[in-house]
């Protein structure tokens, strides 16, 4: 296995990204439900939570009525990943599982990196050493536009969350960034078209999981 810089064992993480509204949390419990019926230990977890810390920071970056910071939001989202890859997903990696997170490094290089103008390097940075170098096997990253996105959030009847409340060239600078992501590491960062049906997209992401070398 290549070095990732997390020492893990046998198990291998699988990210899915992409813009609000993209589909990331139909696709994920799609996708965790075919690969458990393949007979692999998947486990699916969200970002920012899975465990009760990261839960509780969610709580903060979401909620409306507060005002974050660009740098206080940036570190609290590596400290709910930091906990996250602490609590659950090295461990679940090292007995061998599948770990597919709803969101994961790249979102924050996209949205505080790039969204919030701190600087994708920097962010990268701070989550690294959050991670402890952990960096995915392969990242599915849904595109689609910002509008499309954010119509299918409107179109969902709920009251919108902090983030989901920004202006429309927030999401475009994010959109870029994601952009610029996927074309600097083909290898890792999957682009699956997720304006098709969702039984098409997830034909699309098994494929790309099935791409992966045993030794990924």
């Amino acid at each position: 296995m290549e070095d990732r810089g997390d020492r893990r064992a046998s198990g291998r993480l699988i990210t899915i990204e992409g813009l609000d509204g993209a589909g990331k949390s139909t696709l994920a419990a799609a996708l965790a439900g075919a690969l458990a019926q393949r007979g692999q230990a998947v486990e699916l977890m969200r970002e920012p939570g899975g465990v009760p810390v990261s839960e509780r920071i969610r709580e903060l970056v979401s909620d409306p009525a507060l005002a974050i910071a660009p740098r206080t939001e940036a570190l609290l989202y590596a400290a709910a990943r930091a906990e996250l890859v602490a609590e659950r997903v090295l461990p679940l990696l090292h007995a061998g599982a599948t770990v597919l997170l709803d969101r994961f490094l790249d979102s924050s290089l996209a949205y505080q990196g790039a969204g919030r103008g701190l600087g994708v390097e920097q962010i990268r940075q701070i989550n690294l050493f959050a991670t402890g170098g952990l960096t995915p096997d392969i990242t599915l990253l849904l595109a689609i536009s910002p509008q499309a996105g954010r119509d299918r959030v409107d179109g969902r009847g709920q009251a919108p969350d902090r983030l989901e409340r920004e202006r429309d060239e927030f999401f475009e600078r994010i959109a870029a960034a994601y952009d610029r992501l996927a074309d600097a590491e083909p290898r890792r960062i999957r682009r699956i078209d997720a304006t098709r049906p969702p039984e098409l997209v997830l034909a699309d992401a098994l494929a790309a999981v099935d791409a992966l070398s045993p030794s990924a």
